[in-house]
């Protein structure tokens, strides 16, 4: 695991100059890769490449990075893991191809020279972020794995491509112009973060999973080689029908990738929160160990938040050898001033916060982690797409304008008498726009949105469309919610929480639910199978069964949160005041300030359902001011 960074001028660039630009910028990824670091550069080429190292494989220089090719065409940095990669090489050494060491890095090299990129991409078991770059054809290949694991991005600084792990190795060459880009800014505030391709700065992307950006010195190509949504419409053409044979497969499937995850030169343990799966992961992790595999959890005091007792009575009957630590509210409150620095563009997932603790904790013991993130996209694992159907199919049975005449005359009840009503009249006050929804997509959406006006929210802007404003089929809704968040979510949300904390604690995360092998096996798993008696994951509960008592798993999903409303009414409402001053907020231009205020005060009048709209507005002004303005 690494971090990766680079320029390229078509044009050629000053070799005295450029050496000392690449290695800035491949210092700001040391959290990334503590271990080593290395530039590598051809001057009349334009290009320069820079490597931090976390050595995982191959701990050897042999493993160190920018790497050549043993036929000397081609030159790379990656950061990631290919972990069928010794069955790659088995493959490779009848055809001629002969290794040094034992690292990934030198194998995807020599895939590529035999097969070319897309067909080597297309037998790689893993997840990864790589910059190619191809001598005889000049030509910087960026790479990312299917399901977006690891983050790349790239984009123009005066008249030259850069490219980074992270945001802040372009920020540090010095010809970035680092423009916020309002349209981007808008999709944060609906949904408290940037979908890819797009990012906080205007001319710099996301590479988007699955994608490959190819960079000439006459323009620009960008393809697909993996694409979710094609993958997981053709499933369901083939559907499962057998419940018995489906188990056994699944059964199958998740053991191989959690094996081949196992694959490791450092010490190696598990995320365990309790939940269905981080303990399918663990469970199938010491079926395969012959030592007790090292699990980590975290506890609140809070028993709405805590799920430490249920890690550990799983830990207990799997035999681990298991570390929990219970955290105070003022060590997660410490951690807040830092989330700008690891997340260098605005994000407002709070269980980043106790996702960097975990993460933090795990590093004291092992270079390597397991996560069980995944399963809900997968197997159906979200309440949301319960209450969303049960929404939609109310909704759909009443005509469109009968819809829009009720929410219009709701909007005349003056909020007062919401408020009267408590938390149920806030809530009601808050989801009676829902009513003018014109399909699912829209119904979802607005569901998932933090806020809905987001145009008028960030002046000037105009949210650019996602894959959650996709046409849904007319049946199997559940197909289509899990489809737009494995294209949106997953990667945008959830797997940017988990690289960012881990990656700032020098920690591997991997994620075995979400090997591709697994992802084709879930598409074609009917929604029958996921969901059932009104729960979802049934699929996976029974893999889970034949190794955990059901008593200790069956019980509500309860998440990775903090209690954010408490935070802002109590040990954080000196720091929101201050965080949100309105003369400021209304100076800088970005955000509506008068709506700021308003929330911010009828938050503290009692109008607790603001909390995450503010809390959106905090993790923009807090990075605004530590680095936005680069």
């Amino acid at each position: 695991m690494c971090g990766i960074t680079g320029i390229f001028s078509p044009q050629g660039f000053d070799a005295q100059q450029a050496p000392s630009q690449v290695r800035r910028m491949t210092d700001t990824l040391t959290h990334r890769g503590p271990d080593d670091s290395d530039v590598w550069l051809d001057a009349e080429a334009g290009i320069a490449l820079g490597h931090r190292r976390l050595s995982i494989l191959d701990l050897s220089p042999l493993g160190r990075q920018p790497m050549h090719s043993a036929c000397g065409r081609y030159v790379i940095v990656y950061n990631g893991e290919v972990y069928n990669h010794l069955d790659l090489r088995e493959e490779l050494r009848p055809l001629g191809h002969e290794f040094k060491g034992h690292s990934d890095t030198e194998t995807i090299l020599a895939a590529v020279a035999q097969w070319g990129l897309e067909q080597a991409l297309e037998r790689f078991v893993g997840m990864f972020a790589i910059a190619l770059w191809d001598r005889r054809e000049r030509t910087l290949c960026l790479v990312r794995d299917r399901m977006g694991i690891k983050p790349l991005y790239y984009g123009q600084s005066g008249n030259r491509w850069v490219f980074g792990s992270e945001l802040k190795a372009l920020r540090a060459h010095g010809d970035f112009q680092g423009q916020i880009n309002r349209d981007a800014l808008s999709l944060f505030f609906r949904y408290g973060y940037i979908p890819a391709p797009h990012s906080i700065y205007t001319g710099t992307r996301k590479v988007l999973p699955g994608e490959v950006i190819r960079i000439r010195h006459d323009g620009t190509d960008a393809s697909l080689w993996w694409d979710t949504r094609a993958v997981w419409e053709k499933g369901a053409e083939s559907p499962f029908t057998d419940e018995a044979a489906c188990i056994e497969g699944l059964d199958t499937v998740l053991r191989d990738a959690v094996q081949q995850r196992m694959l490791s030169d450092v010490p190696l343990g598990a995320f365990l929160s309790g939940g269905i799966d981080s303990s399918t992961v663990t469970a199938l992790m010491q079926a395969q160990s012959m030592d007790k595999v090292k699990t980590y959890s975290i506890g609140f005091s809070s028993k709405n938040y805590n799920e430490a007792e249920h890690a550990k009575a799983i830990a207990e009957h799997l035999g681990t050898e298991h570390t929990e630590l219970y955290v105070t509210p003022r060590e997660m409150l410490d951690t807040v001033p830092d989330l700008p620095t690891y997340w260098d563009e605005p994000f407002a997932d709070s269980s980043q916060i106790p996702t960097l603790i975990l993460s933090r904790l795990t590093r004291q013991h092992v270079t390597v982690s397991l996560s069980g993130d995944g399963g809900d996209e997968l197997f159906s694992g979200y309440s949301r797409y319960f209450w969303t159907q049960r929404v939609w199919n109310a909704l759909k049975s009443i005509p469109l304008p009968l819809r829009r005449t009720g929410a219009a005359a709701a909007g005349l009840v003056p909020r007062s008498t919401f408020k009267a009503m408590g938390s149920l009249g806030q809530k009601l006050c808050w989801r009676l726009d829902a009513l003018k929804a014109n399909d699912l997509p829209e119904l979802y959406r607005y569901f998932f949105s933090h806020l809905h006006d987001v145009d008028r929210f960030v002046p000037g802007s105009h949210a650019p469309t996602t894959a959650m404003d996709s046409a849904a089929p007319d049946s199997d809704l559940w197909r289509w919610m899990s489809n737009v968040d494995l294209q949106c979510y997953l990667p945008d949300d959830i797997l940017t929480k988990v690289d960012r904390a881990s990656m700032a604690a020098s920690l591997e995360a991997r994620v075995p639910l979400l090997d591709h092998r697994v992802v084709e096996f879930a598409s074609r798993v009917p929604t029958s199978m996921k969901v059932r008696d009104g729960e979802g994951k049934w699929l996976l509960k029974q893999v889970l069964y034949q190794r955990v008592p059901q008593h200790l798993v069956d019980r509500p999903k309860m998440g990775f949160g903090v209690p954010i409303q408490q935070w802002l009414n109590q040990d954080l409402k000196q720091w929101a005041d201050d965080t949100l001053n309105i003369e400021t907020i209304r100076r800088q231009g970005f955000i509506n300030a008068d709506e700021v205020e308003r929330m911010w005060r009828d938050f503290r009048n009692g109008e607790s359902h603001y909390c995450h709209r503010l809390w959106d507005v905090l993790m923009f002004q807090s990075w605004l001011n530590t680095q936005g303005g680069a």
